[in-house]
Formats: C-alpha cells, structure tokens, sequence
C-alpha cells in the first residue's frame, strides 16, 4: 500500500526525551524535527527537575520508516536521550476502540429482578406474542451488524477477517458518534457466499438493519441481492451505496457551480466494481443520461466479449452514443469525471481536453487518479477520497444518518428513494451562499448534516413503507 508523502496524524508519534533543564536543546527539538520532514504537533514538559526536564514530543511523519527517521534524528541532538517512543495510532487501538455499557445501573436485587430473571421472562412472553415487539424491546431497534469477510479492504485488498476486524471496529465508533446506533463488527472467517448469507441470515434477529462493508465484487452483488430478499430488515452495502450517495450530492453541487444541469452533462466514469455500478445506478435514477463506463479493458459497451452480467447491465444502460476505445480516447469533451478506479491513470493533458467547466471526481483511495494539484490547473471543480485536499467524498456523510432514519422508520428495507433523499440532504447542507468550488460537500463534523439525512431518509422511507403497506400507516407502530 502506497502511502502519502506529506506528514500524517495516522502516523503520529509521541517521543519522550530527556534534555537538560538550561541551554537550547528545548528548541533544536522542533527544528530537528521540522529538518527530518515532520510536523511538530505539541511539545509537554512531563517533569522537571534541577538539572533536566523530561519532554513529550508528539509530531507527525509519513510512514512508519518515516518515523524512524525522526527518532533517529532527535537522538543525535546534543545532551538529548530518547526514553522512550509511542505510535498513538496504536495505542489508541489498544484493546480496540468501542465497548458495551448498560443503560440501567445494576445496584440492588430489585434492578437485577426486572433486567435479568424473573422480570425478564415477562419480556420474552411479549415477544413471543408479537415478533415485533423485539424491536420496541430489545436492543434490536438500535443495533446494527456491521458484517465483513475481509475480501477489500480500504486500500488493503483481502486481508481476511482478523486484520479487517480494527476497520469494522472504527465502522462501529462512527455509527455511534454521528448516528447513535448500536454497531457490532462480525468478521466472517469465510468467502463462500452460501455461508455468509446463511451467517448473516442467522444472526439478524438480533439487528435491525445489516451494513455490508468491504467484501470484493462481484461476490458483493450477490450476497446483498440474497440478504435483500430473505431479511426483512434493510441491507445496505457501504462500499456501494454509501459511495454513490456522498458522489450524487457533491456531484449536484458541483454542477450548480458552474451551471450545468445532471440531465444535460456528459460524463465518463473509471471502474465498474461495486463503487461504479452503485454510483451509476444512483446518477441514472437521479436523471444523468449521457454516461460512459471504463473499466480496465476499456470503455464497456454491448458487444464488447466476455462481459460479466453486472456489466451487461452497464452496457445495456450507458454508452448512447456506442463508443468504443480506452478512458482517454472518450473523456474529451466530457462535462464530468468520475474516478472509482485506481491510481495515476490521468494527467493534465486529459483534463485539458474536457470540456469547459470540468469536474473532475478523482476518488481512488489513497491515490487518486490524478493528482488534484494537477486537475486544479484545468478543471473547475476538483473533489477527491482524501482528508488532505478540499471537497472530500467521504461515506462517513451517508451511512449513520442513512441508518438513523431506517431505525427510527422501523423499516423492512430500503430502496432508491431512500438514497436520492439521503443526497438531497448532505447536498442541501450547503447553502447556496457557502457554495462553491472548493465547499460543495459538508465536513462529516458539519453541524447538522447528520440529522438532516436522518430526517430525509425516514421520510422517504416512511413514505415508501405506506405506498406497499396502506393498512399499516396508521398503526402507530413508529411510537415509543
């Protein structure tokens, strides 16, 4: 895996040193530091004595060689020791990062009587009467699974399940920071779809929704398409869906700045994986109709040989025009770019033969397809996967406050009012007085992004649940 070049805080690091307590050793720290390429963060003074001081020194480098490489500076430092070195990144993982908790202090033999035996049976009994009652009951109205084989993971690949377990455990701390949902990892020490379908099948009495996250394509397609039809909760795949959302809101916003209209742009997209055929399926449904799919061979097209039946789908969908030929070859004249591939697969000369007033959408992760530094000079509009550029298209946007809405629903499913609705409101986030070229997407800390997903999507999927199920829209099962 390829990493940044410029410091880090995921590779920052705490030094402690002693130094002594006169002279300048204090303030060659920082310029060792800064003279290593490292970013100094926060210098503390854990203790002082007469003669010496003992410093904490935290700072961020590149990489893990990189961070050797400040150590081993700060070491040559006159009168300076190194005690000791911490890479916060693990010790914040110590022991991972999320944890249960009760709702009820357990003090005296009545709270154990209603949480636990005898109270408790009187809840099962309940249940037993009437199923749903679980959700009104039971954690189950909060909880989500968040299920992976440890096939793709971020910029990892198959890593299986043990080294994926740390990614859902984060996955887990941000449904509950941005969403309050109860999210459990379940890493699955199988790739065989029979039995993961049949694992999550069996395990989702006790969730109310599923979150698919990094498994590979095209075993993804059909793992969700099964879990959809034999779970009566909603099954969302992150790495899709949740990609094709944050992409159609920025992409709305993208277009309001230089004054293009979805239906009339022409884009050209790279990769036709899981996140591709998401966000096509997401722009078609949103009104996007001149749209070309690339994908490592080339431009997708009908008669292309050896063509999988998800791209079958996306040659029967795109491509009015039937062109043929490599992702250079159909970008010039494009209004859009959007880029879910790999990395390095454009350069200037490519963005320059866009059309006026390109947007370019250069995702791959940590990589982009082009360097944004580069698409700047003739682009527009520039968003990349990354924390480090503007504009970042980042799902963390999507997911909790997708979820938030389908539980406080109580819905069985979700659909693709669900997800426009969802786009409408992180894109509708940004005013139109902040909008423009470098702010056409909302931070995941914007104030209020969360709650406002939430409340589109349990609208849409409100509104959805009532159209199949007319009897059941007054039975004021959402209350409580």
């Amino acid at each position: 895996m390829k990493t940044p070049t410029a410091p880090s805080i995921s590779y920052s690091i705490t030094i402690r040193l002693e130094v002594p307590s006169g002279g300048s050793a204090v303030s060659d720290l920082t310029t060792t530091v800064e003279r290593a390429g490292g970013v100094v963060t926060a210098l503390d003074v854990a203790a002082s004595g007469a003669d010496a001081l003992r410093i904490d020194l935290t700072c961020a480098a590149s990489d893990t060689d990189h961070a050797d490489v400040i150590v081993t500076a700060l070491a040559t430092v006159e009168d300076v020791s190194v005690i000791k070195v911490s890479d916060r990144t693990f010790l914040m993982h110590l022991g991972g990062v999320i944890e249960t908790a009760t709702k009820h202090p357990l003090r005296n033999r009545d709270d154990l009587s209603m949480i636990y035996t005898p109270g408790v049976a009187r809840i099962c009994e309940a249940i037993v009467a009437d199923k749903e009652d679980a959700r009104r009951l039971t954690v189950k109205r909060n909880s989500v699974a968040v299920v992976s084989d440890g096939s793709a993971v971020l910029g990892l690949g198959n890593i299986g399940p043990y080294a994926a377990l740390p990614v859902m455990e984060g996955k887990a701390a941000l449904f509950k920071n941005f969403g309050d949902i109860d999210a459990w990892p379940l890493v699955l020490d199988t790739q065989d779809v029979d039995q993961i379908v049949e694992t999550v099948v069996a395990v989702a009495p006790g969730f109310a929704g599923i979150n698919l996250e990094d498994i590979s394509a095209p075993r993804c397609f059909e793992i969700e398409a099964r879990l959809r039809e034999r779970l009566d909760i909603p099954v969302f795949h992150d790495d899709q869906h949740g990609t094709a959302v944050v992409v159609l809101a920025a992409l709305r916003n993208a277009l309001a700045v230089v004054g293009k209209e979805l239906s009339q742009a022409r884009i050209v997209m790279a990769g036709a994986g899981a996140a591709g055929t998401a966000v096509l399926k997401v722009l078609l449904h949103a009104g996007a109709v001149d749209v070309v799919v690339c994908d490592v061979q080339g431009v997708v097209y009908s008669a292309r040989e050896g063509l999988d039946p998800s791209l079958q789908w996306t040659a029967d969908h795109t491509n009015i025009e039937g062109l043929t030929g490599t992702l250079q070859e159909v970008l010039p004249g494009a209004d859009v770019f959007i880029g879910v591939s790999a990395p390095n697969l454009l350069g200037a000369e490519d963005v320059e033969a866009m059309a006026d007033g390109a947007i370019v959408f250069a995702l791959a992760n940590p990589v982009p397809e082009i360097d944004p530094a580069i698409a700047r000079r003739h682009a527009a509009v520039v968003a990349t996967g990354r924390s480090d550029y503007p504009n970042q298209i980042n799902n963390v946007l999507a997911f909790p406050g997708i979820f938030r809405g389908l539980l406080d629903a109580q819905s069985h499913g979700i659909g693709t009012e669900v997800l426009l609705a969802a786009a409408e409101a992180i894109a509708g986030s940004v005013s139109r007085e902040e909008l423009n070229a470098n702010y056409i997407i909302p931070s995941v800390f914007h104030h209020d992004v969360h709650v406002r997903v939430a409340a589109a999507v349990r609208a849409a999927a409100e509104k959805a649940d009532a159209s199949e199920h007319p009897e059941d829209a007054d039975d004021g099962r959402h209350e409580g």
